[in-house]
């Protein structure tokens, strides 16, 4: 039931990405082409935007999957590490030669795709710690009483 809830959370983390890329993009006529020194321009279409999604919601479900079998503080950690990837997903953008509507429109899709990422991730999250019962919460038993 949990995995069901939390590709739930990617799907819609991915599809609020494409949506930013279709405003930002078709509709407002910002052609998100990036040149990185020393490489070539690359443009950013609805496929690169959409691999990006999938590939940093899946991570994201990952970690915090692997954090929950390793400590009772997965949420917190797991948390502040999404919110430092987002700040430094934002350092490219100070080397990257693009136009500001393209920066502006990139942008606009990390904090999309976290925005819809973070919370929803954090609502699937399982809790462990002492119960109002006195007895030990673990995922696994969370699991078995859902």
């Amino acid at each position: 039931m949990q995995a069901g809830r939390r590709a739930l959370v990617v799907v819609a983390a991915v599809l609020a990405t494409v949506l930013v890329w279709a405003i930002g993009e078709p509709v407002l006529g910002h052609d998100l082409v990036v040149t990185s020194p020393g490489q070539p321009a690359t443009d950013l279409g609805a496929a690169e935007i959409t691999f990006v999604a999938v590939l940093a919601s899946l991570l994201g479900w990952a970690a915090l999957a692997v954090l929950e079998r390793l400590t009772a503080r997965a949420l917190t950690i797991w948390s502040i590490a999404a919110a430092l990837i987002l700040a430094v997903s934002f350092l490219p953008f100070t080397s990257v030669v693009a136009t500001t509507g393209s920066k502006v429109v990139l942008a606009l899709t990390h904090v999309a795709l976290a925005a819809v990422l973070v919370p929803g991730l954090r609502r699937t999250a399982t809790r462990t710690g002492t119960t109002t019962t006195g007895t030990t919460r673990t995922p696994a038993t969370d699991d078995a009483t859902r």
